[in-house]
């Protein structure tokens, strides 16, 4: 968005909130003075039409492309110039992507008028841009700020813009914007919106004496304290202040959200110049005039130690931030959280530099303007860090409502210098906080250490359990919980758990040893029932043990009696599994069993729909074919051992065909019930059967299936009796198990569980949207049941043509336990490798049937909510009918007492499962935390990927009872809390205008923007309502890790390529691709090989077998095989990322501009999206803004 772009959006954001700056991002320190930040003074030296320096990419264009134009490749955000195709120079800063560009739309574009405070007239915003300067000068006074997001880019939901607090409180920017929102000019209007996530923020500067926070600071006018460490000179300039970044654009039809929040006063006001190319072109290096700097503020200035470590970013924002004309450059430095470095060093006059740690603040007002005249230096602009600007003419004062940003009234500011817009490079970045945890991470994680936050997803390591449950089974938000209620209250972060009850181990650790304790069953604590664990303590010379979970003590059984050493520990601890490791299972005995009789093992029934689409799509015989092979590789326990699982078959279309295999007969018998509503199971005998005792009768029947209907004209399906065929079975051979159900359409067929469609965009963003994700009738609710009861689990593959409501259909398998796999519009050339992959893995994973769950706490918290695929009966036990590998429950903790700092708090889960040999089992989790009476303790010890895997799962159960605009303003809200916490009571005192960030949640802000712009919370045009129920059912039960790469794909560039090692990763921005370069990105769902127009013909070669680009065929779905290194390592590297992952991701290669690159685009989440989401830069000041706000 430009800085003039008007954005039509509502502001996601709600309402301008009491005490935040207005709908620009304002400038930190100050309020803004006027209702949009004033540019000081006209800056005729704004030039639109300079082009951006940096690399390769071509000058901006002034009009956005046509939308036909066929290189989209900025469609999201940039114009198609601005975008600068490969990584930006090392020497200049690389222009910002267009999205953060503050400028004018090119001309093309429409302007979209900022809903964050009134808008300005055009003619104000005309006199306004009049006063901007574009030349390429050092950052404006203002601070760093954010930039508006380029012209180019498609405006930024408004939601962006205010935080409202709506019932949700914040929440991401409402999803409905996106669809109102006109897409920008040059981008396709349905550009195919997938999964993104926000970028990460650079790391700042970190103090050393604050909880590890990144101590991001952002200036806002005011310089920070000397003390304080700020980023140099070109990291402010490189950020807008926040009131420079423009708030999102708000699509029109939407409202602003109504929180009383004020708008996003960060975005500098939408001011439409319509004579400026769509991004200002980068300010060349060091071409910038000299501002005068700050007294106070060099460059170099070192944060002093203070607090746990802060990600400190700190470019001040003056108060008003006005937008940057120039793109931003984007430094290559990364984020660093220690001092910045220093950048291109501005002339000495900068003063958009928070005042460093050196030169002592001088007496600055408002505007913090050294006593350097200004004179001779263009007009700041809006949106550069430095001092606050004097209002403008033509502007009102400070925004309406809004409080100045607690900085002294701005006097009139003298012309500054033109300001740069926030650099990319100087905001915490995902990557190199992921590198430095790989670069710190190389001995095994041993987890016998209390409270010891584990290393990071992204980062390869051994664990080595000692004690407490590897991270592969459980993550915790928080390693040090809050002592009491009121702090975590206080605090707002999450206390959650992510367990993986049956995680799959790498080869190098073992799994989890069985422990048989006999007729007499597991140990157990008699009053809470815990299971034997390490934390129990050993008293009276090994005859009692006490509890550590509810204190009470308990008699050792005889026959478990051991005696004591010196320290008190049993002389045979290390010999139980049970005494010293964090994760073990128990053999359960008949007491665990369901009518206290041991269990039969579980059988698998196949339900396939031969409806006329079914067969015309190639599934049916493609599902046929595979499972003549597939039955060898039946589940089992011992790979040398035949598995027991019995299967049978069952295939319908209005009606239901039940198929008698019986080893004794010569061929297959078909049974039609053609009743659905009273559904019933026609034979008993010769239905579930051994694959080998009945091999041959089943291979007929499975070359039959598809002669049978292959001339078939039944259109209509249905699909409650089909689950309910599967169940009564198997509730007739009493035992678990599961249904594969391969469905195609919507049951429109008279029969129980009937549906019709209901899918209508005109509810999208409204408040009755929530009704689309809740089941349209309650008889599937009931059904799920009927199913947990019985241990029957459903995995439902879909290949829908159309609406299929994914939303009730999806309703069993995920109360189930199950999963849902969808294959919209299967074609068999294509998708049949995808399905038969995920087929392969669904029948063939480790899985558990009949399983409950529970989780015990210590004294003082207590487990109250869970999040995943189960059923709940009560508010204590999960009911899983089927619990796999890649299953993750997600569990949310609150205090009910105090905790104590000396015996920390503890969590067992336990797992009662039967096994694919029909073995009942008992699986135990142990974790200690520690507790902490100091916030500085709680922010040095989280885990933000798994905050946001709370948050996500938190996010998208909440849109079934509230608008999803309300869901993301909670988001928002809660964030913001968090972080305003940190800064209030864990950071050294700074100016307002610093963004501090803990060291530890410094990528919070651009992993959060990734779900508030995810496709459920904000789709695109183009994204239907099966896509964001599918998407919610499926993150629902995602891990850490899937979540992570899902919210923030990898970017890999496979331009060189060592063999044993990976290249490292960039960030999830288009102007970070190279017109000459390959990049592979994984989202966990999909692979992308992106290709460069300017690609060279050796590589090119090498990897497709063609010398020219034009000649690349972007339909194939797998790499040619050629014989040359870099081919067969490129193949290793997609094969072993697809063996990473529960479903299969097909191949998509996307050449540069071709009309896939939306799709792609799609997933560089740092970039404006499409729908409206903000791009990380922006969103970054809307939450400084935030904080701010609370804070003030």
């Amino acid at each position: 968005m430009n800085v003039n772009q008007h954005t039509p959006m509502a502001s996601p954001y709600g309402q301008p909130q009491p005490g935040y700056g207005q709908p620009n991002y304002a400038p930190l320190d100050g309020g803004y003075p006027a209702s949009y930040a004033p540019y000081n003074g006209p800056a005729s030296a704004y030039q639109p039409g300079v082009p951006p320096q940096g690399s390769a990419r071509g000058p901006p264009t002034s009009a956005p492309p046509p939308v036909s134009a066929p290189q989209q490749y900025n469609q999201y955000s940039h114009s198609p110039a601005d975008m600068q195709n490969g990584p930006p120079p090392m020497t200049q800063a690389p222009p910002r992507p267009a999205g953060s560009q503050p400028y004018g739309l090119g001309g093309g574009q429409p302007s979209y008028p900022q809903h964050y405070a009134p808008p300005p007239t055009m003619q104000q915003v005309t006199n306004q841009m009049g006063g901007m300067q574009l030349t390429s000068g050092p950052p404006t006074p203002a601070g760093l700020g954010y930039a508006p997001p380029h012209s180019s880019q498609p405006p930024i939901s408004t939601s962006y813009q205010s935080a409202p607090q709506p019932s949700f409180t914040q929440a991401p920017p409402p999803a409905s914007s996106a669809p109102t929102q006109p897409p920008p000019p040059n981008a396709p209007a349905a550009s195919q919106q997938y999964y993104r996530g926000p970028p990460p923020p650079p790391q700042p500067p970190f103090n050393s004496a604050l909880p590890p926070t990144s101590q991001q600071q952002f200036l806002s006018s005011a310089p920070p304290p000397p003390s304080q460490q700020t980023f140099p000179p070109s990291f402010s300039s490189s950020i807008p202040p926040p009131s420079c970044a423009p708030a999102p654009p708000v699509s029109q039809s939407q409202q602003p959200f109504s929180t009383p929040q004020p708008h996003f006063s960060s975005a500098p006001p939408p001011v439409s110049q319509p004579g400026f190319p769509s991004g200002p072109p980068p300010p060349a290096q060091g071409s910038f005039p000299p501002q005068p700097t700050p007294s106070s503020s060099q460059p170099g200035s070192v944060p002093p130690p203070g607090p746990p470590p802060t990600s400190v970013t700190s470019g001040q924002y003056p108060t008003p931030i006005q937008h940057q004309q120039q793109p931003p450059d984007s430094q290559p430095s990364p984020y660093h959280s220690g001092p910045p470095p220093p950048r291109f060093q501005m002339p000495p006059t900068v003063n958009h530099l928070p005042p460093g740690p050196q030169s002592p603040p001088g007496p600055q007002g408002p505007l913090q303007q050294p006593p350097s005249p200004q004179t001779g230096y263009p007009p700041q602009q809006n949106g550069a860090f430095g001092q606050t600007r004097s209002p403008q003419a033509g502007y009102p004062g400070p925004y309406p409502v809004q409080p100045n940003y607690g900085a002294p009234a701005p006097a009139p500011a003298p012309a500054a210098p033109a300001q740069k817009r926030l650099d990319p490079d100087a905001i915490p970045s995902p990557i190199q906080v992921i590198e430095d945890d790989k670069a710190k991470t190389n001995e095994p994680f041993v987890t016998g250490v209390r409270g010891q936050a584990p290393p990071l997803v992204t980062t390869s390591f051994h664990v080595r359990d000692q004690g407490n449950a590897s991270p592969r089974f459980v993550r915790c938000t928080a390693y040090n919980m809050p002592c009491t209620a009121d702090m975590a209250k206080q605090s707002q972060v999450p206390l959650a758990a992510v367990i993986k009850p049956l995680a799959t181990l790498p080869p190098d650790e073992n799994p989890p040893y069985m422990v048989d304790h006999g007729e007499g069953g597991p140990i157990r604590c008699n009053r809470c029932k815990a299971y034997m664990c390490p934390y129990m303590q050993f008293i009276e010379g090994g005859r009692r043990f006490q509890c550590s979970f509810c204190n009470c003590v308990t008699d050792v059984p005889p026959h478990y009696f051991q005696h004591l050493d010196h320290t008190g520990k049993r002389v045979d601890c290390y010999d139980r599994p049970e005494l010293s490791l964090g994760s073990y299972e128990f053999l359960a005995t008949v007491d665990y069993c369901k009518n206290n009789k041991l269990p039969q093992p579980p059988a698998f029934i196949f339900l396939i729909d031969v409806s006329y689409n079914a067969v015309k799509s190639g599934m049916v015989s493609i599902v046929c074919h595979e499972l003549k092979s597939l039955l060898d590789h039946l589940p089992r326990e011992n790979p040398e051992v035949d598995s027991v699982v019995r299967v049978g078959f069952v295939t319908y279309n209005k009606v239901l065909h039940f198929y008698n295999v019986k080893a004794s007969l010569a061929q297959p018998q078909m049974l039609v019930v053609s009743d659905v509503s009273d559904m019933f199971v026609p034979l008993l005998d010769g239905f579930l059967v051994n694959v080998n005792e009945s091999r041959q009768v089943i291979e007929s029947l499975l070359d039959q299936i598809p002669e049978m209907f292959a001339d078939t004209r039944e259109t209509e399906t249905v699909f409650g009796p089909v689950i309910q065929a599967g169940l009564e079975a198997l509730k007739a051979a009493d035992c678990a198990g599961k249904l594969f159900v391969f469905h195609t359409s919507l049951p429109i067929a008279e029969a129980p569980g009937k549906l019709k469609n209901r899918e209508d965009k005109k509810l999208i963003g409204t408040d009755k949207e929530k009704s689309l994700f809740q089941p349209q009738v309650g008889f599937y609710n009931n059904l799920a049941k009927e199913c947990v009861a019985q241990g029957c689990c459903v995995d439902l593959f879909l290949f829908p043509n159309q609406y299929v409501d994914v939303a009730t259909l999806g309703v069993v398998p995920v109360s189930t336990g199950g999963s849902v796999y969808k294959y919209t519009y299967f074609q068999a050339q294509t998708d049949q490798e995808r399905f038969l992959n995920d087929l392969r893995r669904d029948l063939q994973k480790h899985v558990g049937f009949d399983a409950v769950m529970r989780v015990r706490t210590s004294t003082g918290i207590r487990a109250t909510d869970f999040f995943g695929s189960f059923y709940m009966s009560n508010t204590t036990d999960v009911e899983l009918a089927g619990l796999d590998c890649d299953k993750a429950i997600t569990v949310e903790f609150k205090h009910d007492d105090k905790l104590s700092e000396e015996t920390g708090a503890l969590m067992q889960c336990a797992v009662l499962y039967t096994s694919c040999s029909g073995q009942r089992r008992l699986r135990i989790h142990n974790m200690a935390v520690n507790c902490c009476s100091q916030l500085a303790d709680l922010y040095r010890n989280c885990e933000t990927d798994t905050i946001i895997n709370y948050f996500s799962k938190y996010a998208f159960r909440g849109v079934l009872s509230n608008p999803t605009k309300a869901v993301r303003d909670t988001l928002v809200n809660q964030c913001a809390q968090i972080l305003a916490c940190y800064r209030k009571n864990c950071a050294s005192p700074s100016s307002a205008g610093q963004l501090i960030l803990p060291e530890c949640m410094k990528l919070l802000p651009v992993y959060l923007n990734c779900v508030l712009k995810s496709d459920v919370l904000l789709p695109g045009a183009d994204v239907s309502l099966d896509d964001r129920a599918y998407l919610k059912q499926l993150i629902s039960c995602m891990d850490v890790a899937d979540t992570h790469v899902f919210f923030y794909p990898r970017l890999l560039p496979v331009m060189k390529l060592e063999s044993g090692s990976l290249p490292v990763a960039v960030r999830n921005s288009e102007e970070r691709l190279s017109k000459g370069g390959v990049y592979l990105m994984e989202t966990g769902l999909h692979l992308f090989l992106w290709v460069g127009a300017s690609v060279q013909q050796e590589l090119l070669l090498n990897l497709f077998g063609t010398p020219s680009f034009s000649q690349i065929d972007s339909s194939m779905i797998n790499l040619p095989v050629l014989d040359n290194p870099f081919s067969q390592r490129l193949r290793e590297i997609i094969d072993s990322f697809r063996a990473q992952r529960s479903r299969y991701m097909k191949l998509v290669v996307v050449k540069q501009e071709d009309r896939t690159e939306l799709i792609f685009r799609h997933f560089l989440v740092e970039d404006k999206s499409a729908s409206g989401g903000a791009s990380y830069v922006d969103f970054l000041c809307h939450m400084h803004k935030e904080i701010r706000q609370l804070l003030s």
